[in-house]
């Protein structure tokens, strides 16, 4: 039975809420289906993200495994080596493609379809010198010929980076399709001219409310490259656990993380994440959010935090956010964020500053009395100001750049002039946010529409697809400084056991509308790519949710 509409419930845990919705269908942009059979059908060789630009038509090649390579004229580059390897295995020997051995070889299967010879190799071409680490403003341009009136007979990809190149191998092992039993491999005659239309495409996930393994961490980074999101922002410590294990405080862990011998990331294990991501284009952006959210640093240094007070005037015993009135405070700071900026290559760092609650320094008589003394009394707001303006100065001193939620931003603090606003309030109302932020000339990235842990019962999806950064009334200058966005998967009611399918493919939904041309807005034309797509991660080994109700992937089941 499925229900028209029933009451959906709210559970607000420390200021994130999780939404369990059931959706009206009526709300659906297209009709679902009666009757026998899946509610949509897949398309078969379609890339998701849509293309800038494609070409295709039903003259097919055949590409036969045994024969097949990938091939480059350019010097070594290892990197590209790697991931020939990766892309080979990924179309060829995916571990749920299903084969029927009790079925004849068909020499063509598509009756529509024309054969006009056979495809062994794919050349390279990477214009410029391979590149060690993917950055912000990346080149991601490619161009892909499939048997092209200039290039008959032949493959051919083209790109000035190797990240384009990235990006371009995961479009050809797209449109590589199967027969339905498995046997042949067949491409059809293709031109994609293709380059993001964002260059911030991020996935948070969170590893302080569940930890999350590095190999379930991993495999976020391959669906990531499989939908060319290009950021893992690693929202990696938070209230209840502190899973980071710091060599310079190696009791931050010790007695902050759930378990310290089986709930941490070791140094090792961080820099193995951030290799496996740069192998496949994906920069890595820690956060480590404070003067809020920071419980998990009072259980080996209570004296960071502020001790609260109660009505009688005494400690209550309990603690507030980081303490912004003591000097300590920010020499803790400045070694901590130093051994993280030597951790994490990337120029940004995430600093939070989100939802920081003012009641315990209100209660706090020394919190009170510095207040007086500098001007600003009762004025909670620029105490977090005087913080975040303290920290701000010394990541700035680190020569890092630096990402913080809205409310730094609108709490006034003097922000450098690269410093990019994460905007994450008002799943429907941010539109104002955004066109307040670039007013001000400062790069923003969206989340609020794009919050994963708001679970719906239904198809949820399109209304993902329907959110986009430029809905905002602004100049084409305001639009330019909007560099993209992230969807973000809250932990509180995942971990490994469910991170994969609540995440995916409703990520991928965000990661087309980061990519695509903003014309590509068209929910019923998307649906049947969704549906390939989604069964082609399923073929390539992830347990990801279906995302158009009824249907059936053509897959060996383990």
């Amino acid at each position: 039975m499925t229900p028209k509409s029933v009451f959906g419930f709210s559970i607000l845990n420390l200021g994130l809420c999780v939404t369990v919705l059931a959706l009206d269908t009526e709300d659906f942009p297209f009709n679902l289906p009666k009757g026998s059979g899946p509610w949509i059908r897949p398309t078969v060789g379609n890339p998701w993200p849509f293309p800038q630009q494609w070409k295709t038509s039903n003259e097919f090649l055949v590409i036969r495994p045994n024969l097949f390579q990938f091939k480059t004229l350019q010097s070594k580059c290892e990197l590209l080596d790697i991931a020939f390897k990766r892309y080979y295995d990924l179309v060829f020997r995916p571990p749920r493609l299903f084969r029927c051995k009790s079925c004849k070889r068909h020499k063509h299967w598509k009756s529509d379809s024309s054969f006009v010879g056979y495809l062994d190799t794919l050349n390279i071409f990477l214009n410029r010198p391979c590149t060690e680490k993917p950055e912000l403003n990346m080149d991601e341009h490619y161009e892909l010929k499939i048997d092209t009136d200039d290039n008959p007979g032949e493959a051919l990809l083209v790109s000035q980076s190797v990240w384009g190149i990235l990006r371009g191998l995961e479009t050809f092992s797209q449109i590589i399709y199967s027969s339905p039993n498995g046997i042949a491999f067949q491409v059809n005659r293709t031109y994609v001219n293709d380059f993001p239309r964002f260059s911030h495409r991020g996935l948070l996930l969170d590893t302080s409310r569940h930890y999350l393994s590095p190999r379930i961490i991993k495999k976020n980074l391959d669906l990531m490259a499989q939908s060319k999101l290009n950021v893992f922002h690693w929202h990696i410590t938070d209230d209840p656990s502190f899973p980071f294990e710091s060599e310079k405080f190696p009791q931050l862990s010790a007695l902050g993380a759930f378990n310290r011998y089986s709930h941490t990331y070791t140094k090792s294990d961080v820099r193995e994440i951030i290799e496996y991501a740069r192998l496949r284009g994906i920069r890595v952006i820690p956060e480590f959010d404070t003067p809020g959210h920071t419980q998990s640093f009072g259980n080996a240094l209570p004296q960071l935090l502020t001790p609260c007070f109660g009505k009688d005037g005494k400690p209550d015993g309990t603690f507030g956010p980081m303490n912004p009135v003591l000097n300590s405070t920010y020499k803790f700071m400045e070694e901590f964020f130093s051994e993280i900026s030597t951790t994490f290559p990337d120029h940004y760092l995430h600093l939070g500053g989100d939802e920081v609650p003012f009641e315990c320094w209100a209660s706090n008589p020394h919190i009170v009395d510095f207040m007086k003394r500098n001007g600003f009394v009762g004025n909670y707001s620029r105490l977090e100001q005087f913080y975040m303006q303290k920290l701000t100065d010394i990541v700035d001193s680190l020569q890092k750049g630096y990402i913080v939620w809205q409310e730094v931003f609108d709490n006034n603090v003097e922000l450098a002039n690269d410093t990019v606003i994460h905007v994450w309030k008002g799943e429907d109302l941010y539109s104002k946010e955004m066109a307040k932020v670039t007013s001000a000339g400062f790069q923003a990235i969206l989340s609020s529409p794009w919050y994963l842990n708001y679970l719906h019962y239904g198809i949820d999806w399109p209304r993902y697809y329907m959110a986009d950064p430029h809905n905002f009334s602004g100049s084409d200058e305001q639009k330019r400084l909007v560099i993209g966005g992230e969807a973000c998967m809250w932990g509180e009611f995942v971990d490994n056991t469910n991170v994969i399918p609540l995440t995916w493919p409703r990520a991928s939904v965000v990661a087309e509308r980061l990519w695509s041309a903003k014309t590509v807005t068209d929910a019923k034309k998307a649906a049947p790519r969704l549906e390939e797509h989604r069964c082609r991660m399923v073929i390539r080994g992830f347990n990801v949710e279906p995302s158009n109700g009824v249907n059936f992937c053509q897959v060996a089941w383990d």
